[in-house]
């Protein structure tokens, strides 16, 4: 009898309760991610913010490409001006997934003031960020896709679909993109324990990674020192294996003359499986440390009453 009640009891329960969990996590980010279509458009008619996203990348992609061709005077190699397009289509990823993550908790905690009411719902805060998170990144991939189409039909890039090196494209972008995920979990947990001017962490921090990752110009032209932190970082790992993934051709953001990576290894651009495996590694510890981090922050943030506390900026 103990045996029966036992598995039509004890065994039974634990296991619909796992599936309803699971259920009941999948129902939350889904409502997180379209709350934060929602809000991320501000509840606006939807052709015209996918008109305000495209605008965005391709004035951005304008700017600098006019800025190549003055500096160069007409005279741009065309090698360089797909690493410039990629690289600014590429940014708009970081931009929504590492940012997202932050202004969400910023968008939560001070201008809807509801952070203190998700940190006590059924599902973990982390899975209603990035949820929120989510929906950025879906509408910056968007913005990117249309970066690189109008840079490939309208400002002379060239292109080949069958030059694609799909075996370092794809796990190039997919793990750049769990390492977008990690960095933003760090900069979330981070700003959720901040008093003053939380609002200028996001971009500060996106501003300093565009700058030392290679997003627009190649690490080799930064101090040695410079381009040593910037190894470490998956971000640069990724760009890198994209831009060679698109465009083989393309110019190398790490190595070439006068890098860091050339002094060391000397060799000119490190290959495949090289690439593939640094971007692993970077991307494993960084993923690691987000994890650390965020728990600690929030629970810091929870101890100190910050969850409710706004910065005034």
């Amino acid at each position: 009898m103990a045996a029966l009640l036992h598995l039509d009891g004890s065994a039974a329960r634990p296991s619909r309760s796992r599936v309803e969990s699971v259920r009941d996590a999948r129902r939350s980010f889904s409502t997180a991610v379209r709350l934060g279509w929602a809000t991320e458009a501000n509840w606006a008619d939807p052709v015209l913010f996918v008109i305000y996203q495209v605008a965005k990348p391709i004035a951005s992609v304008l700017m600098l490409v006019v800025m190549l061709e003055i500096v160069t005077q007409g005279a741009g190699d065309a090698a360089y001006r797909a690493f410039v397009v990629t690289g600014s289509a590429l940014w708009a990823l970081v931009m929504g997934g590492m940012s997202g993550l932050a202004w969400s908790v910023l968008d939560d905690r001070e201008r809807y003031r509801m952070l203190k009411y998700l940190t006590i719902s059924p599902d973990p805060l982390v899975l209603l960020l990035l949820g929120r998170g989510a929906a950025r990144m879906g509408t910056a991939a968007a913005g990117a896709l249309v970066t690189l189409a109008f840079g490939v039909l309208l400002l002379g890039v060239d292109f080949d679909l069958f030059a694609i090196d799909w075996p370092l494209l794809i796990p190039s972008m997919l793990l750049g993109l769990v390492a977008i995920i990690a960095l933003g979990v760090i900069l979330a947990g981070t700003v959720m324990m901040t008093r003053q001017d939380a609002w200028s962490y996001p971009e500060a921090v996106a501003g300093a990674l565009f700058l030392v990752c290679g997003a627009v110009f190649p690490i080799a032209v930064l101090p040695m020192a410079v381009q040593a932190a910037s190894l470490v970082l998956p971000l640069t790992w990724w760009l890198e294996g994209v831009r060679r993934g698109l465009f083989p051709d393309s110019v190398s953001s790490i190595g070439g003359e006068g890098s860091i990576w050339m002094s060391l290894t000397r060799t000119s651009v490190p290959d495949r499986t090289t690439l593939l495996v640094l971007l692993f590694l970077s991307t494993a510890v960084v993923t690691v440390i987000s994890i650390a981090v965020y728990r600690w922050s929030e629970h810091r943030a929870r101890e100190r009453g910050l969850l409710d506390q706004t910065t005034g900026s």
